[in-house]
């Protein structure tokens, strides 16, 4: 009997730390993942850095200015004919030349090249929110797979709570029945053994439990030793319909999005690949000053300022037939994003449809496990009580208490199972989350 309390003790020891604990529910969850995920924070880092590269001037379109100073100096040993067949000599001769001034250097024309580098800019910005999109479904789908395993394997553990409760009884009955001469011992360490198996499968399951908790504590990125317990109910949306989810998925499915901007932005790169063909234009201007002093010469000091403008126009006759490659190179770059998107098609459609199938079937065991709970309930109910008048063995007993534990069980697990293909039907048609 000490041993008995020592279990039972145990048992609303533990039973009671995991009711005092804070319940954290599904949606706070997620908004904790959203503000605290690593993942989620660097693909938020990656689009501002995508936004900070969307400008223009990052294109190519704007014009360039910069200042600039060129000082030249020499000290020559100088010797120098003139045209009456005078020689000048001069060591050390100093020489100085001085420029300085602001310049403007401007592409005005380089084959639309700027005009399809701006676009695959925006391409690029709009990648970044798929993206970040992707991070916060993927996320937001292990965060509600993590939860509601945690919420099925809560269940599990009042379901061995109430099997130790049921075995407790027996053990108490069969001692009771022992006392008074009407059983003999054997059944006494039967009804122990039975007990010691329950709660030592409800020591396990604790155990997984923990460990779940300290999974789902990394996933919303706190400290892993947080306490909390979750909701006690799976709550399954049994209206989902394949063809709204297979036309939400055509639209908004996260990877099928990131796969069509990747084509835009392989064509993009195709335009600026052709754009070599044409001839680049650049004008440049400045305002400069110049200043230039000699020891020896006509001129030993001269100065000016002034507007300085000129034009420079290129256009490319051959390069080794390098033009045909690069485009030829594009446009297999093009065909490739093509073929794997008509491929991503077909394998969104083939996950989608076994996910809905497997949906459909565990909406109906899920129904099915639900009535066989509640028969394998009474059926418990009407063997404990022949069991303490004595008119059923205690292995009948025990077979009736295994079945309906591991109805529970099964019960759970059709919840958990449908709710997983759940979040998976909505994490392929995009439309997972708050």
């Amino acid at each position: 009997m000490k041993l008995d309390f020592i279990y039972i003790s145990l048992l609303f020891l533990l039973g009671s730390q995991l009711q005092a604990q804070e319940v954290l529910k599904l949606e706070d969850a997620v908004k904790i993942a959203l503000e605290n995920n690593y993942d989620i924070k660097i693909a938020k880092n990656n689009l501002k850095i995508d936004e900070t590269n969307s400008t223009a001037g990052n294109a190519g379109m704007l014009p360039t200015v910069s200042a600039n100073v060129v000082n030249n100096n020499s000290v020559l040993n100088t010797t120098q004919t003139q045209a009456s067949g005078e020689e000048r000599t001069l060591d050390n001769a100093r020489n100085l030349s001085l420029t300085y001034g602001v310049g403007l250097d401007w592409t005005i024309f380089d084959g639309m090249r700027m005009f399809a580098r701006r676009e695959q800019l925006k391409i690029l910005q709009k990648q970044g929110e798929a993206e970040l999109k992707l991070a916060i479904i993927t996320k937001v789908s292990d965060v509600y797979t993590t939860y509601f395993d945690l919420v099925q394997q809560q269940q599990q553990i009042k379901a061995l709570d109430t099997a130790i409760v049921i075995s407790n009884q027996r053990l108490t009955t069969a001692q009771n029945r022992y006392s008074i001469g009407k059983a003999a011992k054997l059944e006494v360490l039967n009804a122990q053994v039975d007990l010691n198996t329950d709660i030592s499968s409800r020591l396990k399951q604790l155990e997984l439990y923990q460990n779940s908790k300290i999974r789902l504590n990394e996933i919303l990125a706190r400290d892993t030793k947080s306490e909390f317990k979750v909701e006690d109910e799976i709550t399954i949306d049994a209206s989902l319909k394949y063809d709204e989810l297979k036309t939400l998925s055509e639209k908004q499915n996260p990877q099928l999005q990131a796969q069509n901007l990747e084509k835009n932005n392989a064509e993009l790169q195709l335009k600026q690949v052709k754009a070599g063909r044409y001839p680049t234009v650049r004008i440049n201007s400045g305002y400069n000053f110049t200043r230039s002093e000699a020891s020896l010469g006509f001129v030993t000091q001269s100065s000016g300022r002034g507007f300085v403008y000129g034009i420079n126009a290129s256009l490319p006759i051959f390069d080794g037939f390098n033009q045909n490659r690069n485009e030829k190179v594009a446009k297999l770059e093009v065909e490739n994003v093509e073929n794997t998107i008509n491929q991503q098609k077909i394998a969104l459609e083939s996950q989608l449809s076994m996910a809905f199938q497997s949906y459909l079937t565990n909406l109906e065991l899920t129904k099915l496990e639900e009535n066989n709970s509640q028969i394998a309930k009474q059926n418990l109910d009407i063997t404990l009580a022949k069991f303490k008048i004595g008119t059923i063995t205690p292995i009948e007993y025990r077979t009736a208490q295994l079945n309906y534990v591991n109805a529970l069980v099964r019960y759970s697990n059709a919840q958990y199972q449908t709710k997983l293909y759940e979040i998976s039907l909505k994490e392929l048609s995009g439309t997972l989350g708050f």
